[in-house]
């Protein structure tokens, strides 16, 4: 039986039906011995990352991508994660984390995600085996208001690297914004900004403060039903800077498959890691519904912010071959 009922005709949402799960399935990968490099990318694996690790190749990977379940009460599909204390959190970072490192060229980056609530214990593990070069804070826009607190809308990124000797494109990840006040110089020239037919716009560094990311809802093709997905214009920013074309984008918390959709839009190799069958076939069914480069909020090489440019992206369903 389908576990979704029928979605209202603006909802654009990815679903997966129960002939999806048993098609995508046979997609899924299950290492038991060790695998080559080609044998492992650009494929989903379904296990827990922890017994794939010794199946993979050392020093392979150029971009860690780690967005670990939060220290909160969730439940993920079948598996629930429950709220520990932050020293126990902790310990079970440590007893992973560093298994990941042989996996990673020296050249490699690490960007490993959490909340208010774990960040100061990420922080603490992460430090102790990576250079720890910048926490970059998003603008988490949903969430629920809170009678006695603050809203807690937004989330960290903690920004690593294993050396001094590492990937990082600040050209490609540049934002166009829009100008409020277009300064001239005494000439009459704009003053570090263009004008344009669709308004003026100045381009801008990347900050470790990022307020123009959306996170999906259900209008937008990319969203489906997992309960903590990532936006696609977050890892392209991720990964557009601390990779090159056909570096390899490995995330052993899967999800969704997010990691793996926009590592192939870019042009990036992806091994990706999830116990869940249920995720995993979402995720295999998103790569096959992947038509185009197309990333909402990220055109001629800038990301803009959030609602100040639109594009359609593909809306093609796959089909079962």
């Amino acid at each position: 039986m389908d576990k979704h009922k029928p979605l209202a005709p603006q909802n654009r949402t990815l679903v997966l039906s129960a002939a999806d799960r048993q098609h995508y399935r046979s997609r899924l990968l299950t290492l038991q011995s060790a695998a080559s490099l080609e044998a492992v990318t650009n494929r989903t694996l379904q296990q827990n990352f922890l017994e794939a690790l010794p199946h993979l190749p050392a020093q392979s990977v150029d971009l860690l991508f780690l967005d670990p379940p939060y220290n909160l009460n969730k439940t993920f599909n079948q598996q629930r994660f429950g709220r520990t204390s932050l020293e126990d959190y902790e310990q079970w970072l440590e007893s992973w984390f560093a298994k990941l490192l042989p996996l990673l060229k020296p050249t490699a980056t690490i960007y490993c995600c959490g909340d208010w609530q774990s960040s100061s214990a990420i922080h603490r593990v992460i430090s102790q085996h990576c250079k720890v070069r910048n926490r970059i804070t998003w603008e988490r826009e949903k969430g629920r208001g809170a009678k006695a607190n603050w809203k807690n809308c937004s989330e960290d990124i903690w920004f690593c690297t294993l050396s001094n000797n590492y990937v990082f494109n600040v050209e490609a990840v540049k934002l166009k914004r829009r100008v409020l006040a277009p300064y001239r110089d005494r000439s009459g020239q704009p003053k570090d900004w263009q004008t344009t037919d669709s308004g003026n716009f100045r381009i801008t560094y990347p900050s470790n403060l990022w307020t123009d990311i959306s996170v999906p809802f259900w209008s937008m093709p990319e969203n489906t039903d997992h309960p903590t997905q990532k936006p696609e214009k977050l890892l392209a920013k991720l990964i557009l800077a601390s990779s090159e074309p056909d570096g390899v984008v490995l995330d052993p918390f899967l999800g969704s498959g997010t990691t793996s959709v926009v590592a192939k839009k870019l042009g990036r190799r992806y091994i990706g890691i999830e116990r869940d069958e249920y995720f995993c076939c979402l995720a295999e069914k998103r790569l096959a519904s992947t038509c185009d480069r197309a990333i909402q909020g990220y055109s001629g090489g800038y990301f803009w912010e959030r609602n100040t440019f639109k594009h359609q992206q593909c809306q093609a369903s796959p089909k079962l071959d």
